[in-house]
Parts: C-alpha cells; sequence; structure tokens
C-alpha cells in the first residue's frame, strides 16, 4: 500500500480563545476560517489559515479547562515563514514581547503565544 497523506490541520488548547485569536492575527497574519461549538457549550473550536496554504491551524477551548495547561518542556513547536524584511519583522515582534528565544547562529527565533507556545518565525526564502 502506497499512502499519500497531505498535512490537514494542527491542534493546539487555548485558555482564552480570544486572545488567542487575536495574539495570531496580529503576529502572523493568521484568519479565522471557520469554527465549530458544541451544542451544550463545552468546547469550541477555531480554525485558523494564512490565506496561502490548506494548512489550518486549530484552537480548542474547552470550558471545563481554565487552568494552564502542562507543555512539559515545550519542544514541539509550529514553525511559520514570513515574507517581506525578516529583521523588521523580529523587531515588531519584539515590541509585541512576545520573543521567546533567539538564535543568531541559525538566523532565528521563537515567539510565543499566550499560552506559551513556542512558534518559530522563519524568512519566506531561507
Amino acid at each position: 500500500m502506497d499512502i499519500k497523506a497531505r498535512f490537514d490541520h494542527f491542534n493546539i488548547n487555548v485558555t482564552n480563545l480570544d486572545n488567542s485569536i487575536a495574539f495570531y492575527k496580529k503576529a502572523l497574519g493568521f484568519k479565522e476560517i471557520r469554527r465549530k461549538e458544541a451544542g451544550d457549550g463545552s468546547f469550541i473550536l477555531v480554525y485558523l489559515g494564512d490565506g496561502e496554504s490548506p494548512f489550518s491551524l486549530e484552537l480548542t477551548w474547552l470550558r471545563d479547562h481554565p487552568q494552564a495547561y502542562e507543555l512539559g518542556e515545550n519542544e514541539s513547536h509550529l514553525c511559520a515563514r514570513v515574507p517581506g524584511d525578516y529583521e523588521q519583522i523580529r523587531e515588531y515582534h519584539r515590541e509585541m514581547g512576545c520573543i521567546a528565544y533567539e538564535n543568531h547562529d541559525m538566523g532565528l527565533y521563537f515567539i510565543n503565544d499566550p499560552d506559551d507556545y513556542w512558534i518559530e518565525v522563519l524568512p519566506l526564502n531561507l
């Protein structure tokens, strides 16, 4: 059997859906493309897209989980490539106060979202 799977989405759980949606829009330009809400109000799923690829980021809010999520050592991460002036974008993220880690030798950096998930930011053409 030769399976030809393709990536569809990646999920993260968030404690404050509105804050997370606002962060991803401001920091990376991701916009809501669809939403699913449980009839009993127990969860909300919001899918964010970049407007370029079919891949989406699923934000899951759970009513009965108000505490912060345990992220372990936070070694897994999402990566986004940004067009335009990479250093100007890095400075914008620095002004937002969301840069979590910079690796100057490798020419990359990570930002963290309101729930402390890390997002690697790379230039579009590296």
